[in-house]
Formats: C-alpha cells, structure tokens, sequence
C-alpha cells in the first residue's frame, strides 16, 4: 500500500493548519485532513531539508498542502499560516532527550512556541478552534501505589517529583505539563475554543521516510533488542505506571473529530490498549515465534500499575479501529521491509 491509495474527498473549502509537519503523527494528520476534504496549510522550522520535507512533497499530491517556514521563538511566523483557517492543530513539541538543559531545550521554547500560536489565531479571526496535542506524560507519572489505578483528564502528572526527583528524561513531561496549562491560560484569558488530546505512545506506520520515529523503535525495543529504546521502554513503564499505546491513525482520526465536534471541550485521553513491558513481550513471543523477544525484566517491571481511560473520548462518539494486533503486525511488516529486525536461526 502507497501513500497516496485512498481516495481524496473534496467537499467544500474548509481549512486547517498543522503546526510541525514533520513530525510522526502530524504527516498521518495533514493525510487524514487532505483526505478530508480540508485545504491545509503546515509549519516547518526548515523547509530546505529534503530529507525532512520528502514525505509532504509527496502528500501535496494529495490535494492542497501548502509549507510554511515557522519557529517557535518567532512570534510573528505563525500569523501567515494559520490565517484564513478554521482550525489549527498544535502537534509540535521540541524534544531533546539527551539534553544538559532540558529548560533551555524543551521547556521554555515548548511554553513560547504553543504562546506565540495562540497569538496568532487572536490575530487570525478566523480561527474556530485550537487543538492542542499534549502528551500521557502530562498525566500518569506519579507516587501512587498501584494496580487498579485509572486516569482520567482530571489528572495530572506530579509537577513537584518530576523537579525534585529529576527522574530520566524528566525534562520531557515537564514540558508538556506547563505548555498544556500555559495554552489552556492563555485560551481561557482570550476566549480561543481549545481542545486537548493526550496521546498514549504514538504506534503503527509511519508516513516518515527513514528511520522510522523513535516511537516506533522503542515499542520494537523487545525485538531489536536496541539498548537505548529499551531503556527508554522500562522507563516509560517505571515513572508512568504502564506501557499504553495509540494507534497514528486513530490518533489524527481523533484529532480531526474532535475539531469538528461541537461539544467537545477540555482535555481527552487517546488510549487504545494498556498493558506492561512482560505482558508485551509475552504478546510479542506468541504472536510472532519467528523472532528473538527479550524475556528477562526487573521485577519492578512485573505489572502496570494503572491504566490511561479514554471514556470520555468515546462518550462523544469517537470509536477506535485499530487494537494492539494490528498496531504489531503494521511496525513488524515496516521493520522487516527496512531489515531492522531478523528473524531468528533455525
């Protein structure tokens, strides 16, 4: 299947931008938007890098896509592209996981840039409503004791042990938390229709060229056996109680349903499936033999400790499509075409 097999829906002239077109799930978005039947204007901080922008020269074959050049800490360089929309999507976040000073890296411009996005659709007058996509990191890393944990959008990850404790990679949620709280101030103070939705880890195939997102590689991890991304996964599990996945698709189907939802408001959880690091692995070993899975996890490992609710997404009549099964079987099919994975000697 190619990027271009669906068939484009051309209805009306509704108009979205896409904040941070490069990345994983805002390609799957502009697709999903331009299939739509939507005109969409996207930002990339640099529009000269081939490698980067190959997958959107591609979707502008789809329909109407036009690339803008745009930068966080210009405050005027949104104003252009999100002018004549009715809704734009805030996907991008500056992420640096290797980091000396993630307040420097990650967290200021993350609160600077979704600010100067904000202002500009002020500006626009056009603009119906904002969705801004946070993360699950913003709200399941806690001390509480598990299992039989449920999170819902009233929670919040603790601020006060993220700083205190600097856990790794703790300048990440950090970020996410105060740019999701500055932009629902700032929304509020202007009187911006904003909308939240809080992804689990972003899973499935990619439209990116090579490599694929580190997303993907760190649900492969227990296959590759790489030791960064598995750490990574451990991790994740460690300080937010659970390994919980979104399918790409579901999530930009999520996004776009959301914008055009009348009562939507507030924050929405975009989870498919919880589960553990064993419990994947042991997924993994049944459903694909053909492979080497890592079996050997600390106990602290053992079980999730809670689980990411998305009731109140599907209370407003959004259904998922894709379970952990067919989340696999697509990373599988692209790992193998790419040869990162190998099957094991007979």
């Amino acid at each position: 299947m190619t990027i271009l097999d669906q068939t484009v829906v051309t209805t009306g002239s509704k108009k979205a931008c896409v904040i941070g077109g490069t990345g994983n799930l805002a390609s799957t978005l502009i697709k999903h938007l331009l299939q739509s039947g939507y005109k969409v204007n996207t930002t990339v901080r640099d529009p000269e890098n081939e490698k980067k922008m190959a997958h959107l020269r591609v979707l502008q074959e789809l329909g109407d896509l036009k690339i803008f050049k745009a930068e966080f800490t210009d405050e005027e360089s949104f104003d252009s592209p999100v002018s004549g929309c009715d809704y734009v999507f805030h996907v991008a976040t500056p992420i640096n996981f290797t980091s000396e000073d993630p307040e420097k890296d990650m967290i200021k411009p993350g609160i600077q840039g979704v600010t100067n996005v904000l202002k500009s659709c002020l500006k626009s007058k056009s603009v119906k409503r904002v969705i801004y996509t946070s993360s699950a990191a913003a709200v399941s890393i806690n001390n509480l004791s598990g299992p039989g944990l449920v999170m819902n959008e009233e929670n919040w990850t603790d601020l006060d042990y993220l700083t205190k404790e600097k856990p790794f990679n703790w300048g990440y949620p950090v970020s996410k938390i105060l740019a999701e709280k500055a932009a629902c101030k700032f929304a509020e103070e202007n009187k911006i229709d904003l909308v939240t939705v809080i992804p689990a880890l972003i899973s499935g195939k990619s439209l990116l060229s090579d490599p694929p997102p580190s997303s993907s590689f760190l649900s492969m991890s227990l296959i590759t056996g790489n030791e960064m991304y598995l750490k990574g996964l451990k991790e994740m599990q460690k300080q937010s109680g659970s390994i919980s996945f979104s399918h790409v698709k579901d999530l930009a189907r999520a996004h776009l349903f959301l914008a055009e939802k009348e009562t939507a408001s507030g924050r929405y959880i975009c989870c498919t499936y919880n589960t553990s690091v064993p419990e994947i692995a042991d997924f993994l070993r049944q459903r694909y033999p053909k492979y080497n899975v890592l079996s050997e996890f600390e106990e602290c490992l053992s079980s999730a400790k809670l689980t990411l609710s998305s009731e109140k997404l599907i209370n407003e009549g959004f259904r998922f499509e894709y379970g952990i099964n067919e989340i696999y079987d697509e990373m599988i099919e692209h790992f193998e075409s790419k040869g990162l994975i190998k099957a094991k000697e007979s």
